[in-house]
């Protein structure tokens, strides 16, 4: 006869209150009710919103659902730089340097972009109007890079540096100075998804040694340590959505193009709602939680794409098993 240890690895645990972080499929005994309960697997969805003004892929994206920025990308390479209320994108200042495959993180009214195509350090902060060079750039020149954060704190890591090889370096952004920091990523990494704040953060999936990677990392403000791995190794996703405990990455390459997401609790993966179009090389963002609210824009199908696609997630709540 089958046990759910023989199935699953391990025990049922039994526990005096329900956990405050729940993961979607977790089993447990609460002792205080005397009640078997389960975290059921839920799936978000995701709605069509506004057409950005100009189709195109590998752009980067800052801010949230109802307040966005898509920044540069390749239409062909552009600075070109749109603002999102919620419905319709309206184009606003273009980047001093026009870039795709860039990092980039923080609101509506106050975002970083750094590096870029061509493996580039330049720097750049938005106010809300105009883009302003940092004179302070990135230690290492990189391009397909990623990070989180804000104008006074972020992280930047991986990406592609000269001549062409992947990277390990991490950069920590003080709101005026890139500085590298000592712990690298585990393992060179380009083309990879990024969540988070500067103190905690997630670094996911992208292109490694050999090929797509389903790894997971996450930054405690100092240092990498491994977290879960992803259900589906990937790149070029749409990620930038969501905190260290409650994000979701969207899209990507498998190699080819891909609908799926996933939602990531802090430990574990678990898939969502497709994305209604395949795409691949797309910019995500979004708020603190998934639960309420997120966002992706452009990227590539059959060809670049200007399709936005607003992701609505649903919150785990404990239920409990009974015989019915």
């Amino acid at each position: 006869m089958a046990t759910y240890k023989g199935i699953s690895g391990f025990n049922i645990k039994s526990l005096a209150s329900d956990p405050s972080n729940l993961v979607e499929g977790e089993i447990w005994y609460n002792s205080t009710s005397g009640a078997l309960k389960v975290a059921p697997l839920v799936a978000g969805s995701w709605a069509s919103g506004g057409n950005l003004t100009t189709a195109r892929r590998n752009l980067g994206g800052a801010g949230i659902q109802t307040a966005a920025l898509a920044i540069g990308g390749e239409a062909p390479q552009t600075g070109k730089t749109e603002s999102y209320d919620g419905s319709s994108w309206s184009e606003v200042g273009d980047l001093n340097t026009a870039r795709n495959t860039l990092g980039a993180t923080g609101t509506q009214t106050a975002a970083i972009a750094f590096g870029g195509e061509s493996v580039t350090t330049a720097t750049e902060t938005w106010n809300g109007s105009a883009w302003t060079t940092s004179p302070n750039s990135l230690n290492t020149a990189v391009r397909s890079n990623a990070g989180f954060g804000t104008t006074a704190a972020a992280v930047a890591f991986g990406g592609i540096a000269s001549p062409g090889s992947r990277t390990t370096v991490t950069e920590t952004w003080n709101g005026s100075a890139w500085a590298t920091s000592p712990n690298s990523l585990p393992a060179a990494t380009s083309n990879m998804g990024g969540f988070g704040i500067s103190t905690a953060g997630v670094e996911c999936s992208g292109e490694g040694v050999p090929g797509k990677t389903a790894v997971t990392n996450e930054w405690d403000g100092s240092a990498w340590t491994s977290g879960g791995a992803m259900i589906t190794a990937r790149s070029r996703m749409g990620a930038g959505i969501g905190t260290q405990t409650d994000g979701v990455v969207a899209g990507g390459d498998i190699p080819a193009i891909t609908a799926t997401a996933e939602i990531y609790n802090g430990t574990t993966w678990a898939a969502t709602g497709s994305l209604a179009t395949a795409r691949g090389s797309l910019a995500g963002l979004g708020p603190s939680s998934v639960s309420t609210a997120g966002l992706v824009s452009g990227g590539y199908t059959t060809g670049d794409t200007n399709a936005t696609e607003e992701f609505t997630g649903a919150a785990v709540t404990a239920q409990t098993i009974t015989a019915s």
